[in-house]
Parts: C-alpha cells; structure tokens; sequence
C-alpha cells in the first residue's frame, strides 16, 4: 500500500469512525442516565437524515442541519414522556421491546411519508469539492489546500488523491459535539443537575429537581445527537430507508466493544472501528499472504486452503461483530466501561 493511499484511508476511517461516535454517543448517555438499551436509535438517526433533507430542499442544508436535531429531539422527549415513561415501572425488558416496536413504527412511517427509494439529500455547494489534494511523487509527499494544483496533470508520476470537503466538516461536526458534551456534564449546572438525577434521585428531588423531566431531556438530548449525526450521514452516504438498519447493528457493537455507559469508550470503539473498516476495505491481502510472508509452505492441498485465501476485503463487514465476541469474551467491561451490563 502506498503512502498516499495509506493516509487517505486513515481519513477515511477517521471520519467513518466520528460520524459513528456521533451516533453512538447519544445512545450511550441515554443508556448510562437511564440504564435504557434503546433499539429505536438508529430509526431516530434515520429520521434526522429525511427531516433535514425535506427542510433543505425549502430552506437549505445550514436550516435543516439546525432544525431536524431539535425536531427529532423533541420527538424523542416525547416519545419518552408518553411511551417510555409508562413501561419503566415494570422493568427493562418492557422498555427493550417498546423501543424495539418503535423502530419498526419509525421506518414504516418513513416509507409511507418519503417513498422507498433514495433521496437526493447533498451537501451545501461551499462544501462539495476537495478540502485537500494528497500528492504523491517519487520519494516525498505533498499536500495542496482545495482543488488539485496543476502538478496533478503536469507530472506524469504524481499520485493525486482528494479528500472531500464534507467529510473534514463532519469530523469537525463530530470533534465540537463531543467537546459540547463533555463541558455540559462537567462545567455546568445542568450537568451537575443530571449527574446527581442518576445517582441520587431522591435528593434531588428533595432539592426541588424534577427528576423525570429530567430523564425527559436526557432521552430528547440523546435522540437529537443521533439525529445531527444522520444530517451528516445522509448528507455523506445516502438518504434512504435502509440506511438505520445499516447502522444499528454497528452503534451496539460500539458501545459494548468501548464499555457500557462510557463516552470514552465509545469514542476509542467508534474510531478503532472506522480505522479498521477503512484499512480492511481497502486490502488485498489474505492470510496466505502471511504465510507465505513467514516462509510456512501453503497450497490447494493445505487444510483450510479455501478460507485462509478470502481476503481482507471480503470479511470487512463481520470484524466489528468478531472484535464484539473478543471483547466479550476476554473484557466484558469493554475497552474503557466500568460495568458488564
């Protein structure tokens, strides 16, 4: 693999890695103030994407990116206020298979509401072209701001390699919402509010707290981070009903691979995890490539010939969910977490 390549695929995995912390990230606070495994996260993921899309299309991208956050959230507040409320007093798995019913309810409606094919959902027009050229030339790098120079035509042996504008606003999106968090929790009243919510329910109410607003917006806070992390997703990927349960399988894996409840962890698990798709995907290489590197002799006759050649590329999809098993079997706290489940 060559250097350019090398480090465009780190991007990548970087940025891959953040949108997937700014979804996991919601479900994570909501999980740790509430103990709520909530199912229906990524379907609010999904939503955010379509409602940003439909207010973009009237009032463009910057209205939608700030609106379809506060909407979905509001609708999480809800849904957790009229819904979520109502089972808690009788234990998590009522609340498991509620959110778990609302997934199914949330992409129905999607369907019935936007169509089943994708939508057409892009990027604001300052934002569409390369933020950087990567080039590559005989025994050096070097790197341009925007559009490629003209080196990129002009040296037959230059490597040019663009990395697009959005996906550097995303990891930007994705670096100041974590930033915001972590100083809500630990610089402000309304964290200090939350956290004492968690861990002493009682006093705070005693203190004249309503706890279960607060939880409220615990709920709605978390549903809207998943919502801003669709109108980066949709906006990068695609817009379409298929696009929550892409993701969800993904964003559980995340936060049991960096430790239940914790936010640290789930942005070590969301980065490892992007990093490591970027590179497998973009492989060549199998595991004879290894053995043959070690010099062990390895032909058609060879036990296991036929899996030892798949490549990297083709078994992409399922490492997140072979490092979920490892974990589980050898750290069930996870990479950073504090507690099993």
């Amino acid at each position: 693999m060559d250097a350019s390549t090398l480090l465009i695929s780190l991007l990548n995995g970087l940025s891959t890695g953040l949108l997937l912390f700014m979804l996991a990230s919601g479900l994570t606070l909501i999980f740790s103030m509430m103990g709520v495994l909530n199912f229906a996260h990524a379907s609010f993921y999904m939503l955010g994407a379509y409602v940003a899309c439909t207010i973009a299309q009237v009032a463009g991208f910057w209205w939608g990116l700030l609106l379809a956050p506060l909407v979905v959230g509001c609708a999480g507040a809800a849904f957790e206020r009229y819904a979520l409320r109502r089972v808690h007093r009788f234990g998590h798995v009522p609340e498991l298979l509620i959110t778990f019913g609302l997934s199914y309810i949330v992409l129905e409606l999607v369907q019935l509401v936007w169509g089943r094919q994708a939508l057409e959902f892009l990027p604001p027009e300052s934002l569409r072209g390369p933020v950087m050229t990567i080039i590559e030339l005989p025994g050096h790098l070097a790197f341009a701001w925007g559009a490629p120079p003209p080196e990129c035509k002009s040296v037959a042996t230059a490597v040019c390699t663009q990395f697009p504008s959005f996906r550097a606003f995303g990891m930007g999106v994705a670096v100041a919402m974590l930033v915001a968090v972590w100083l809500l929790f630990t610089r402000t009243r309304i964290g200090l509010v939350i956290q004492s919510a968690l861990t002493h329910p009682e006093m705070a109410e005693a203190l004249g707290h309503n706890v279960p607003r607060v939880f409220m917006l615990v709920f709605g806070g978390g549903t809207a981070l998943a919502a801003l992390a669709g109108v980066i997703g949709g906006a990068m990927q695609v817009t379409e009903p298929g696009m929550a349960q892409a993701v969800g399988a993904v964003v559980f894996a995340v936060i049991v691979i960096g430790g239940m409840g914790s936010l640290a962890g789930a942005f070590a698990a969301s980065v490892l995890l992007g990093v490591l798709n970027s590179f497998a995907v973009s492989s060549d290489r199998s595991l004879l490539d290894l053995f043959h590197a070690l010099n062990w002799a390895a032909g058609p006759d060879t036990p296991g010939y036929a899996l030892w050649s798949v490549k990297i590329s083709q078994v992409a999809a399922i490492l997140p969910y072979l490092l979920l098993v490892l974990i589980l079997i050898f750290r069930p706290k996870g990479l950073l977490g504090t507690r099993e489940g």
